[in-house]
C-alpha cells in the first residue's frame, strides 16, 4: 500500500489525503488513501478523487471483505475503453460473475464499476505496475479536466465551478 501511495506522491501536482484519527474527515475515512489533483497543494472540494486505497468495509460496499486485517483495495476511474480492455465489459452493463475477493485481479469495482471505477484487493506481483501506470493516467485526466475548468496557467485553488460528490468516490 505505502509503495502505491508513494508512487502517486511523486507525480506531478498529486495530493494524497490519508484521514487520521482527530482531524476533521469522519471516522470511516481513517487510514484510506484519496487521490486528486491538486497543483496547489489544496484539497480539492468539488472535486471527486481519482483514485483511492480503502482499508475496510464500508456499510454499502462489503462484496470485497475487506475487514479482515492486512486487506485492502486500490480503486481508480478509468475512461470507457480502458474499462472495456480490462474488464471485457462495458460499465454500464456488468453482467459477468466475479470473484470480488479475488486478490491482486482487475475488476469493476463492486458498487462504482457501472460509473468507470476498477479495483484490486491486495495488489500484488500481476497488477501493482499496470495499477501505478492507471494511477497515473487518472492523474493526468484529472489534470487535463482541472487545465481545461481554470485554463492552462492555473495552479490557485480549484473553483466553485466543477461539479462532483467527494461522498460517493469508493
Amino acid at each position: 500500500m505505502e509503495q502505491i501511495i508513494a508512487a502517486v506522491r511523486g507525480f506531478d501536482g498529486a495530493l494524497v489525503v490519508v484521514p487520521e484519527p482527530g482531524g476533521d474527515f469522519p471516522e470511516m475515512a481513517w487510514g484510506d488513501a484519496f487521490f486528486y489533483y491538486a497543483p496547489d497543494g489544496q484539497m480539492p472540494q468539488n472535486v471527486q478523487p481519482y483514485g483511492t486505497i480503502t482499508t475496510k468495509n464500508y456499510p454499502d460496499d462489503t462484496t470485497c471483505d475487506l475487514d479482515p486485517p492486512g486487506r485492502w483495495r486500490v480503486n481508480i476511474h478509468v475512461d470507457r475503453v480502458t474499462f472495456r480492455a480490462l474488464t471485457g465489459e462495458e460499465p454500464q452493463s456488468l453482467t459477468r460473475p466475479r470473484d470480488d475477493e479475488a486478490a491482486d485481479s482487475l475488476l469493476p469495482h463492486p458498487v462504482y464499476g457501472a460509473v468507470g471505477w476498477i479495483c484490486v484487493v491486495n495488489p500484488g506481483e500481476r497488477t501493482a505496475d499496470t495499477l501505478v501506470r492507471l494511477l497515473h493516467s487518472a492523474h493526468e485526466a484529472a489534470r487535463t479536466r482541472h487545465t481545461r475548468r481554470h485554463g492552462p496557467a492555473a495552479d490557485g485553488a480549484v473553483g466553485d465551478d466543477e461539479v462532483g460528490h467527494r461522498s460517493s468516490a469508493p
